[in-house]
C-alpha cells in the first residue's frame, strides 16, 4: 500500500479523463448487455461527472504520479439521475439535517493493479470521511455484477474490515419482460 496514495480531486480533465473513460468503459461497458437498466453513463455524462466539483474523485495514484484508480463520492444527491434523493432524506432524516448523507458512484481500478491494494486504499479513504462525519451512504449493484462477481459481498467485508457499519440492501427493482407469440390475433376473439 505504500507504493499508492490517494488525492481527492474535484475535477478530472486531460490525460486523465481519457484514462479513466477508457477504464471506465472496459469496466462497465459490457454491462450495456447484461444488465435491463442502463448501468453505463454516456460519454457526454461521464465528461460532466468529471468536471462536476460537487462529486469528488479518489484517485489513486503511484509513487511517480499515474492513476490508477477512482472511486466517486457526493454528498450531493442531485447529481445521481438514477436515484431518488428523497428516498435518502426521508429514511436518514438525522443524517439529511447534518448535510451527512452520501452517494458513491463508482469505482474503477486499471487492470494492471486490479488484484493489488488500489481498490482498498480508495474505499479507505473514502470511509475515513464516512466514519467522521457519522454519514449514511448509499449506492448500487446490478444483480449480474452481483451473481457473477459477488460485488455486494465483497464492499462489505472491506467496510465491516475498515469502519463499525451496518449494510443493508435498501431497495431493489425487478425488472420483467413479456413475449408474444402464435397467430397474432387475440384469444376469443
Amino acid at each position: 500500500m505504500n507504493d499508492l496514495h490517494v488525492t481527492v480531486e474535484t475535477t478530472i480533465d486531460g490525460e486523465d479523463i481519457e484514462l479513466f473513460h477508457g477504464l471506465y468503459e472496459e469496466a462497465f461497458g459490457p454491462l450495456r448487455t447484461e444488465a435491463a437498466a442502463r448501468q453505463v453513463l454516456y460519454r457526454a455524462e461521464f465528461l460532466a461527472e468529471m468536471g462536476d466539483s460537487r462529486v469528488l474523485k479518489y484517485v489513486a495514484r503511484t509513487r511517480t504520479g499515474e492513476p490508477v484508480g477512482i472511486t466517486t463520492l457526493t454528498k450531493h444527491l442531485e447529481t445521481v439521475p438514477w436515484i431518488s434523493p428523497e428516498y435518502f432524506i426521508a429514511r436518514y432524516p438525522d443524517h439529511a439535517a447534518r448535510a451527512a448523507i452520501y452517494y458513491a458512484g463508482f469505482t474503477l481500478v486499471a487492470p494492471s493493479v486490479r488484484q493489488g491494494a488500489a481498490f482498498h486504499v480508495m474505499i479507505e479513504s473514502v470511509v475515513r470521511v464516512l466514519v467522521a462525519e457519522r454519514a449514511a451512504v448509499g449506492w448500487d449493484i446490478c444483480s449480474y455484477n452481483n451473481t457473477r462477481f459477488s460485488f455486494a459481498d465483497g464492499i462489505r467485508a472491506v467496510l465491516e474490515e475498515q469502519a463499525d457499519v451496518e449494510v443493508a440492501v435498501e431497495d431493489s427493482q425487478t425488472y420483467y419482460a413479456a413475449r408474444f407469440f402464435g397467430t397474432g390475433a387475440m384469444k376469443g376473439g
